[in-house]
């Protein structure tokens, strides 16, 4: 097989065409030269074959090797939950079951290459092998969370003139509610034990689908994937990804950040309709030959996640910081995490204070990773790289991230700005291709030379990246600029402080203010509220500049979050504003 990509800070260690590089355990002993390629960012060549599919290119040469002895011999995947029943797949297994997957897209459905599918499923198997049929078939696939309302659905079904859907029992009444006026889909497929009129029974097509199929040669830059993100205004947007933007660009997250190998059993906890699901559910560790491990639960709970970590052999662990703090909230001292070797985070800022806990706790380090829905991984801090906790790491190859001003001009080190990404005179193929069918929003990220992420962050002389906020997350208060995260990492230390979240509040004089949403550890709920706010306020005066302290304080039961535990600030904004 052709070498998909080059890059120099890649080649002495891995191209698919000889994915046995992933085998050596030797490498953990080559850290510095690891971290000394991975740096390498300005050396770095990129050159994509004309054709790509993650399906043919990867998966099925880790089913070859797998046949032919030259893989481990762990599953490819392997998928839990709370009442016992369990699943496993090798590699070949995967190939069946998606080949067979794919018949049913093209056959009973009547789908054909570069049609638009919306899946709605929480995480069961059939999420997986349908991802991946989708892929064989050229089919365009659009996930989405479980907690999508009727409303929800009929906006995704209509911007993105999606042929087909395919959800659950529980989501399936509220697709028939909008069904009237979704002029284009024709097909429903239910992932279901039972029937339902209307709709196509998966379960019942796979079981007597061919297993033959032919994968499509699809072009690097065919849309492959399209993720709904959500905006400041407007409703969400439409993302869309090539074939090579996630099936090549993840291959560096995999092999750098997460540090995988094939030996390697990783369990990520997003949500499916979260994007971090296919960063770390699909496209990193299988393109670095690992397991993929997943614990249908419900929602997340820290004994439960302690206790899988326990007794299954996970070697590699993702959350989201949120979900790290209830972790070392709850305490997981007691646990024995044998086969645990590797933790990261996304998705969020991770507080210090949480991390040096978890250290503690642990005695593992939380390699915190950035990206976006529009993006692979643009910084990680890997292993053997010196950790600066608060910091988001450096520029993940092959981007080169840059702090820049407004007008696209790079700023000094140490300088506030826009974090953005060079796109000329190259665009990097592992970035979106587009906002579908919104050429003028798609225009507004580019500045310069540069895509801006919409986040601002600071560059540091060692070329670390600290994140200070989203755009639309910043405080003026004053004349002030202040980012939420350093305000919730002061509060963060003081022990009465479970949990925080930092938004702008109205004020006559001010403008705006810093007001903090505050969650009690246990031990504090009984406490004087208004001694606690004034003992809270003094506490970040002591910690951080005076001038960011929250001038205003509320005590809540619980935070907004998403599915996948990362804090609703907009929701709590838009409260204090009074745009609910």
């Amino acid at each position: 097989m052709k070498t998909l990509f080059k890059l120099r800070i890649l080649q002495s260690l891995w191209t698919p065409t000889s994915p046995s590089r992933l085998f050596h355990k030797d490498n953990r002993r080559l850290v510095s030269q690891i971290v000394s390629h991975y740096e390498s960012i300005n050396r770095c060549e990129q050159e994509l074959p004309e054709h790509f599919n993650f399906a043919s290119d990867v998966l099925d040469k880790w089913s070859q090797l797998e046949k032919d002895g030259k893989r481990p011999a762990i599953a490819a995947f392997w998928w839990i939950n709370d009442k016992g029943d369990e699943v496993r797949w090798s590699f070949e297994e995967l190939g069946f079951l998606t080949r067979k997957a794919a018949n049913v897209l093209s056959d009973p459905c009547g789908l054909q290459r570069g049609d638009r599918v919306i899946v709605i499923l929480p995480r069961i198997p059939e999420w997986w092998i349908l991802n991946v049929a989708c892929i064989r078939t050229g089919i365009v696939f659009i996930p989405g969370t479980s907690q999508l309302t009727a409303k929800d659905i009929f906006y995704r079904l209509q911007a993105s003139k999606a042929k087909c859907i395919i959800t659950n029992d529980t989501l399936a009444p509220a697709v028939d509610s909008v069904l009237p006026d979704c002029q284009f889909l024709k097909t429903k497929l239910i992932v279901s034990e039972g029937s339902r009129d209307g709709w196509l029974n998966f379960q019942e097509l796979l079981k007597v689908a061919p297993a033959d199929h032919n994968c499509v040669k699809t072009k690097s830059q065919d849309p492959m994937l399209i993720y709904f993100t959500s905006g400041s205004t407007g409703p969400p947007k439409m993302a869309e990804h090539s074939h090579s933007s996630y099936g090549i660009g993840f291959t560096v997250s995999g092999r750098y950040w997460l540090n995988l190998t094939p030996s390697d059993i990783f369990w990520n906890t997003s949500d499916t309709g979260w994007a971090k699901s296919a960063y770390s559910s699909v496209f990193s560790p299988w393109s670095s030959g690992s397991c993929v491990f997943i614990h249908n639960m419900p929602q997340f709970e820290p004994t439960t996640v302690a206790n899988t970590l326990s007794r299954y052999p996970i070697t590699t662990f993702c959350t989201a910081p949120t979900a790290y703090c209830m972790l070392v909230q709850h305490g997981v001292t007691s646990y024995k995490f044998m086969s645990l070797r590797h933790c990261v985070t996304g998705g969020e800022p991770l507080n210090p204070e949480v991390m040096e806990q978890w250290k503690t706790q642990t005695g593992l380090d939380i390699y915190e990773g950035y990206g976006q829905t529009e993006t692979v991984t643009i910084c990680a801090n890997v292993k053997g790289m010196k950790i600066k906790p608060g910091s988001m790491g450096k520029a993940s190859p092959p981007y080169d991230v840059q702090v820049v001003d407004d007008q696209g001009d790079i700023l000094p080190r140490g300088e506030e700005g826009n974090i953005a990404i060079r796109i000329k005179p190259t665009r990097p193929f592992c970035l979106f291709s587009r906002y579908l069918d919104n050429p003028e929003k798609t225009a507004s990220t580019e500045h310069g030379n540069f895509y801006i992420t919409g986040d601002r962050g600071i560059m540091d002389e060692e070329g670390y990246f600290w994140f200070v906020g989203r755009s639309d997350d910043i405080i003026n208060s004053s004349g002030y600029r202040i980012g939420p995260f350093e305000v919730e990492s002061a509060l963060i230390q003081h022990p009465a402080v479970a949990e925080s979240a930092v938004v702008s509040s109205p004020d006559p004089i001010r403008g705006e203010v810093v007001k903090a949403f505050v969650v009690l550890a246990p031990a504090f709920l009984s406490h004087d509220p208004e001694k606690l706010a004034l003992e809270l306020q003094d506490h970040v005066k002591k910690v951080t500049a005076p001038y960011k302290y929250p001038r205003k304080v509320e005590f809540v039961q619980e935070l907004p979050k998403t599915v996948s535990g990362k804090i609703q600030r907009k929701v709590l904004r838009n409260k204090e504003w009074g745009r609910e």
